[in-house]
């Protein structure tokens, strides 16, 4: 991945010259305009990620070459910083009018500049972020055995939207408070990784093929998941199992199902709620072979004492975004779950546990049937 460019448009050389050795010392791209005219042919040319803008240049200063940025649907969205000797609330407010994202008064200082700029940057990727997943529920529409997925990613993406605005607000509101930016923008960032892992799912979701399958050792593939699962969600409490088929494989594709048995492991981690201490959560995974009419199967049982299941979600358990928790960004974990599954020839069943809790049980196939087009 190439390194963010920077363009820099000042009327004095020394500024520039200043400004474009810190942000190459920081391994940024940078280019140079010296007026207000220069800026908007370069950019025309070679758009960049985020505008360095001297309010006061002769011709046509700052806030003229911000309007025009912003009259332009290819342009409006590059952020725009300005710089300006004027440190007024009103010179301020006319700047953030006019379509500026932030303001650094001169004498400029290197580190907060660099620092304010990476902030901007960060929110460039949450742009491109948000256009990759328009791009994919634009594809998904078009699918029609996913529409309710697409129905429910558009519901909570709209709500993960609401929140990633509001903060933007809140730190245009107050860019010369670093520590309430910094707040901010982690908070930002938060809802951008639960947009990411939306878009993950859908990928999921949308794959049409069979997935490359592989014999593997069941106690490999149990390690995996554990591992997965402890590290992804920052849990060090251990997994009570009992596998008795220590020599026993499958033949199944690793990267699904350790994914898989680690959503069913976070789902039952979860069941106990907030206020469980940490330490008395026990989850227990068991292993059983099991003859089928189609065949022998494999039977992980995934069993937690937690707080079972919410009747309210009993009936759609396995439908996109039905979840019991008070949660933006949630609900898909099952519906991949049992989607993988049945992509590999299994299943994935919710009960009740006796005495209490909730069992999750896959069901995976010993051995991959032959298509034709195996064969």
């Amino acid at each position: 991945m190439s390194a963010p460019k920077i363009l820099v448009v000042d009327d004095q050389p020394i500024n520039v010259q200043v400004l474009k050795r810190k942000l190459e010392r920081e391994q940024l791209q940078v280019l140079t305009a010296f007026s207000g005219a220069e800026a908007l042919a370069l950019v025309a040319a070679d758009k960049p990620d985020l505008i360095l803008l001297d309010v006061m240049m002769p011709d046509m200063d700052g806030i003229e070459v911000c309007e025009r940025l912003q009259s332009s649907e290819e342009t409006r969205s590059i952020p725009v910083i300005f710089i300006t000797a004027r440190a007024s609330k009103e010179s301020k407010l006319e700047g953030l009018g006019v379509g500026a994202v932030d303001y650094i008064t001169k004498p400029i200082d290197l580190d907060e500049t660099f620092a304010r700029i990476q902030t901007q940057l960060r929110f460039v990727a949450i742009n491109r972020e948000m256009a990759e997943l328009q791009h994919r529920l634009l594809e998904s529409r078009r699918t029609a055995t996913i529409g309710a997925v697409t129905q429910g990613i558009a519901h909570n993406l709209n709500n993960l939207l609401g929140i990633v605005l509001g903060y933007l607000d809140l730190i245009k509101a107050h860019p010369d408070r670093p520590e309430s930016v910094k707040r901010n923008a982690a908070q930002v960032e938060s809802a951008v990784h639960r947009i990411v892992t939306i878009i993950k799912q859908l990928s999921t979701l949308m794959v049409k093929s069979r997935f490359p399958t592989m014999k593997r050792p069941i106690s490999q593939l149990i390690a995996g998941a554990l591992e997965r699962y402890q590290i992804e969600n920052r849990i060090s409490e251990r997994v009570f199992v009992e596998n008795p088929l220590v020599d026993q494989t499958i033949e199944t594709h690793v990267e699904v199902f350790e994914d898989l048995l680690s959503k069913l492991l976070i789902n039952a981690w979860e069941s106990y709620g907030s206020a469980a201490p940490q330490s008395n959560r026990p989850i227990w995974l068991r292993t059983e072979l099991i003859q089928h009419p189609g065949g022998a199967f494999v039977h992980f049982r995934i069993e937690d004492a937690g707080n079972g299941i919410d009747d309210g979600i009993r009936d759609h358990m396995f439908e996109p975004f039905v979840s019991s928790k008070q949660t933006v960004g949630v609900g898909m974990g099952l519906t991949v779950a049992r989607h993988a599954m049945r992509s590999l020839g299994g299943e994935v069943i919710l009960a009740d546990r006796p005495g209490g809790g909730t069992i999750a049980e896959i069901r995976h196939p010993v051995e991959q049937k032959k298509h034709k087009a195996d064969a």
